[in-house]
């Protein structure tokens, strides 16, 4: 399993949000290709970007920034996600060195522009699943639709999707801890590759994912650390590392 560092984009920034609120943002670096690269030298093995501008305005506002990131880290896969809903913005990533891309709202709101894409390019794209409550968020997480997560994972699991990214908003930069059991509920249910996002707080954390996925035999790809990571209460080496450890008990 991966750790796997955010970098969430605003204004040309590396922020953190709270519960998804624009309004609510702490800026940790003015420099988010620096920021990378800082990731990368504690051993980052994948990276994941967020386009935070281009998830609210329905399409990519950093993805030169997106591009220049990528270019530095090169050869560490990178995945990218936020207001991606056409296949040019799709095919501009991949041109500019992206390893994949994930589609959340536009998923959502045209179920065959996922068919479309997952099938132009198999493997290379992620379904992201935000949920509150269980149930599925779009725009930003501005709106809660009525679709369960797990109903619409095990739809897009006959898809070739690469993984999929399940981010539980309501822990999402709280520090609150990784909604587990809904995680791997969602993993179980749908057999495709989920890599967890939000609550990830301190190393108690990344302990209770490996136990978890121990006890009931299921595997995750990875899980995402942000506002851990930034504030301090993770060591993102050593929560890699003890990652690596579990695979070798």
């Amino acid at each position: 399993m991966l750790l796997i560092p955010a970098i969430d984009l605003k204004d040309g920034q590396c922020v953190r949000l709270k519960q998804g609120r624009m309004s609510d943002a702490t800026v940790f670096s003015a420099d988010p290709v620096a920021m990378a690269e800082h990731w990368v030298q504690k051993g980052c093995r994948r990276m994941h970007l967020v386009d935070l501008d281009g998830a609210f305005a329905g399409q990519p506002r950093n993805r030169d920034l997106i591009a220049a990131i990528t270019r530095a880290i090169d050869p560490i896969p990178v995945q990218v996600g936020g207001g991606i809903r056409d296949r040019a913005t799709i095919e501009a990533y991949f041109e500019a060195g992206i390893t994949a891309v994930i589609v959340g709202t536009k998923a959502i709101q045209d179920p065959a522009f996922l068919t479309e894409v997952a099938q132009a390019y198999p493997y290379k794209v992620i379904l992201g699943l935000d949920a509150r409550a269980g149930q599925v968020a779009t725009h930003g997480w501005d709106t809660t639709s009525d679709i369960s997560a797990v109903d619409l994972a095990v739809r897009a699991a006959s898809l070739p999707i690469a993984a999929i990214v399940y981010t539980d908003i309501d822990r999402d930069g709280m520090l609150a801890g990784v909604n587990v059991e809904a995680t791997l509920d969602l993993a179980a249910a749908c057999g495709v590759p989920v890599i967890a996002s939000g609550g990830v707080s301190d190393l108690k954390d990344v302990q209770a994912l490996v136990t978890a996925c121990q006890t009931r035999g299921v595997s995750l790809f990875g899980a995402i650390t942000g506002q851990a990571i930034y504030a301090g209460t993770l060591d993102f080496a050593a929560g890699q590392a003890l990652l690596d450890q579990s695979l070798q008990a």
